[in-house]
């Protein structure tokens, strides 16, 4: 699953107030606490499984924890005027619940991540499944049977960390009045997750790529509900948004996580690897379907390409130099450019904070000048 902070490379982040900055270190300090929790109790029934959180930690480690900060976004649109009488050690303490919860996820669906796309390296490190493919051919298996097992450990460690997100989630709404109204949302965020990345399989199997609907369709899913719209959405309604507001600002999330989504889909293909980390030729040689391909494939004349991208052993400046003569690209960035704007423009009317519509801005202005 291709999300947001990936690579070590991606390491800017949009201004951050001095709450936001003490939300993260919290965060960092919650997750290594959660962690360390389970590796305990798992202790008393299975030293492999104590091993494999200790593992699960070290795949953990980094990343900008955007979506704890956008949780904390989310609240404070809402917080001050819907807080009254309410400790705010409390609104904080279940927003670094939330934040974690989300954290957690994140990690359980990169694990699963690695096995869909068999990768073995993410951030410039080996993952899970590399140092349980690592023992198991130091063991003398086939190289088949230690990826297997590699594989294997990865989505155990996606199901564990799954179900503490859950539960952690649940956590941070307990006893308030939109307790279940959050935990629908987080759930949303799973199964929305889980549809986009099946409908990226199913495309990558078709002759043809995807239509420009089909793919933007895919990464409100895959992407931008998760690692956006979501965390958005819960943080307020922890601070007490009705449902209306609640919903307005998750769509300006919505709109921000696919517009990170076709950015990244044009860094796959036109970045600069020492830049951005990411690869320029996976996503090609994959057959995925991307914003680029399925412009492209609407172009007249493009037809001629098609089996270029449905054959393993192609030629991939070739492939890439026959999307860059579409305009692909160019139609792709004013798409983002579209989102961002309407995104900012949504944030006006609904009469935040001002620092909260700064950050959200913030967010745009990163998204559209990643890799730049």
């Amino acid at each position: 699953m291709s999300l947001p902070s990936h690579s070590p490379a991606q390491t800017s982040s949009p201004p951050a107030s001095m709450e936001s900055g003490a939300l993260q270190q919290r965060v960092r300090r919650r997750l290594v606490a959660i962690i360390h929790e389970h590796r305990d109790a798992a202790g008393a029934y299975s030293t492999a499984t104590q091993t494999l959180w200790s593992r699960i930690e070290l795949a953990l480690e980094g990343g900008k924890l955007t979506r704890p900060r956008l949780v904390l976004l989310g609240h404070e649109a809402f917080a001050a005027r819907t807080e009254q009488g309410t400790a705010p050690e409390d609104g904080l303490e279940r927003v670094i619940q939330m934040g974690c919860a989300f954290e957690l996820l994140h990690g359980s669906l990169l694990m699963h991540d690695d096995v869909i796309d068999r990768d073995f390296t993410r951030r410039g490190r080996p993952t899970l499944s590399a140092l349980y493919r690592d023992d198991a051919l130091a063991r003398g298996k086939s190289a088949q049977d230690a990826e297997h097992a590699g594989h294997s450990a990865a989505i155990i460690a996606g199901d564990l960390l799954l179900a503490a997100a859950i539960k952690l989630a649940r956590r941070a709404a307990d006893s308030l009045p939109a307790a279940d109204a959050i935990e629908d949302s987080f759930h949303q965020g799973i199964h929305h997750a889980g549809a986009g990345e099946l409908e990226d399989l199913l495309f990558s199997l078709d002759p043809v790529p995807a239509q420009v609907h089909e793919v933007l369709r895919m990464e409100k899913l895959k992407t931008a509900a998760y690692s956006f719209q979501v965390p958005l959405h819960t943080g307020a309604l922890l601070a007490g948004a009705d449902a209306a507001e609640a919903a307005a600002l998750a769509n300006i999330g919505s709109q921000l996580g696919v517009a990170y989504q076709l950015i990244d889909d044009i860094l796959g293909t036109f970045g600069d690897p020492e830049q951005t980390g990411k690869s320029i030729e996976s996503d090609l040689r994959e057959g995925k379907s991307t914003i680029l391909t399925a412009m492209a494939a609407a172009t007249p004349g493009f037809a001629a390409h098609l089996q270029l991208f449905r054959d393993p052993d192609a030629n991939v400046p070739a492939m890439r130099s026959a999307l860059e003569a579409t305009g692909a690209e160019r139609f792709a960035r004013q798409l983002a450019q579209d989102l961002c704007a309407g995104a900012t423009s949504a944030s006006r009317t609904l009469n935040l904070p001002d620092r909260v519509s700064s950050e959200l801005e913030g967010f745009a202005d990163l998204i559209l000048n990643r890799g730049a």
